[in-house]
């Protein structure tokens, strides 16, 4: 008989799911999005939502319909199931999120209090970052009791500090909304969308689909349906959470427009907290951004240890624990600012693809008798996305009149209509030589 979890047990892993999701940049985008925003808040914070909260509920409802990230993958093709998951745990690994996680927490969580000349000094980064990730290090080897330590201490710590600065921020009135901004002004929804893309929660949903079903089988369920019952309650729970949270940090970025506008949602929370708290509230936020991309970083180290592991057999968890906190602590000294350089156009390429993958995963029994329709769409979207990336990145945009005859691309989302397409060329093939698609 299959173990039944309680609604405490579900609680903690929701909790457990949401600190892994949210880090800095789940801070300081809906910030940002806000003050932008303006007097559009409320569409582009919609936006935001859709693509950085459904879409990680999707992700993982869709690993847990699928049973695993291989076996999802394994329906493309298995080559695709070997290079696909590589970038994916690279990019929320140590090339993009891990490191930009430890240098975020540098730039919000020490340096504001330290001596200017001791703040911009290249030791200080990697004195703090070897710290910061040694500490990951010595958690992530018990990737077991992540429940306990997030879901019983450092969200709900997280979780009380937002919602005491939220409330401070209601007994105290930061000021008033200003004007919509840019594309906040004409397309708020699509811009809020693409905002959503920068938290790479999407992605990491697809790779933390193995460590909640480790933390879930770790308290007494082995059944394959009621792991994948209790998969898609934690998705649903933390993506609760988070709406909640975007909400609040979105109104109180749009709300500090009077206090100036600045660069990046880190200035804008920082000017808020200042604004709320005085000197102290530097202190705060810093313990903020340091719990969030602590917790973080233990999850994405954790996923990708076990990723490796079991790509490579030979190397044993542990040592692909050190190895990631090694590399992640060299990318991390690189700088934030060109951590960030590199995540847009890398972010632009393989998003499409993941959300085009989630969707089919989840009308998959409609689809199942269609051989070549998980081929053929990834197959349009990737093309795309890779023609979109190289025209922004190396080419100056010289392609973008030819792309932008495509519907939405002035949106951000111009790989839509090559993803139908694409389906469409799979359900014809499919009808022409019927098969079946495992299940």
């Amino acid at each position: 008989m299959a173990k039944e979890f309680s609604a405490k047990q579900i609680m903690f892993i929701s909790l457990m799911l949401f600190s892994m999701f949210f880090g800095a940049g789940n801070l300081i985008f809906p910030a940002f999005l806000g003050q932008a925003a303006g007097d559009n808040l409320w569409p582009s914070l919609a936006g935001f939502i859709l693509s950085a909260v459904g879409l990680p509920i999707l992700g993982v409802i869709a690993v847990a319909k699928a049973g695993s990230f291989h076996e999802l993958n394994t329906r493309v093709h298995p080559v695709f199931a070997l290079i696909f998951p590589f970038i994916i745990y690279v990019s929320i690994g140590p090339g993009l999120a891990i490191p930009r996680a430890g240098s975020l927490a540098f730039e919000m969580g020490a340096a504001p209090f330290l001596p200017a000349e001791a703040a911009g000094a290249p030791a200080a980064l990697f004195i703090y970052t070897a710290v910061f990730f040694g500490l990951v290090y010595w958690l992530s080897m018990s990737p077991s009791k992540l429940v306990d330590l997030f879901g019983k201490l450092l969200t709900p710590i997280v979780l009380t500090l937002i919602l005491v600065i939220f409330v401070k921020s209601l007994i105290t009135p930061i000021g008033e909304s200003g004007q919509a901004s840019g594309n906040y002004g004409s397309s708020p929804v699509f811009q809020g969308f693409l905002d959503g893309y920068l938290t790479m929660d999407a992605l990491a949903a697809l790779a933390f689909g193995i460590v909640i079903a480790t933390a879930i089988r770790s308290q007494g369920v082995t059944n394959e349906k009621a792991l994948s019952r209790y998969m898609m309650f934690a998705g649903m729970g933390a993506g609760l959470l988070l709406t909640i949270i975007y909400i609040l940090l979105g109104t109180m970025g749009a709300a500090s427009a009077s206090l100036g506008t600045s660069e990046n949602g880190a200035q804008i929370l920082t000017n808020i907290m200042t604004s709320l708290f005085g000197t102290s509230g530097s202190v705060i936020l810093g313990l903020v951004f340091t719990l969030a991309c602590f917790c973080v970083s233990i999850g994405l180290v954790i996923s990708c240890s076990q990723f490796f592991a079991g790509a490579v057999p030979r190397v044993p968890y542990k040592v692909w624990v050190l190895i990631l906190c090694l590399a992640s602590t060299a990318v991390a000294n690189l700088g934030l600012t060109q951590i960030l350089t590199v995540s847009v156009p890398i972010l632009g390429m393989i998003y499409p693809i993941a959300i085009v993958l989630i969707i089919l995963a989840l009308v998959h029994s409609f689809i199942q008798n269609s051989p070549y329709i998980y081929v053929t769409t990834v197959l349009f979207t990737g093309l795309f996305s890779l023609a979109d990336t190289v025209n922004q990145t190396f080419l100056s945009e010289a392609l973008t009149p030819a792309l932008s005859y495509l519907p939405l691309y002035g949106e951000g989302i111009g790989w839509l209509v090559p993803a139908l397409l694409g389906a469409t060329v799979g359900l014809v093939l499919g009808k022409r030589k019927p098969s079946r698609v495992p299940a």
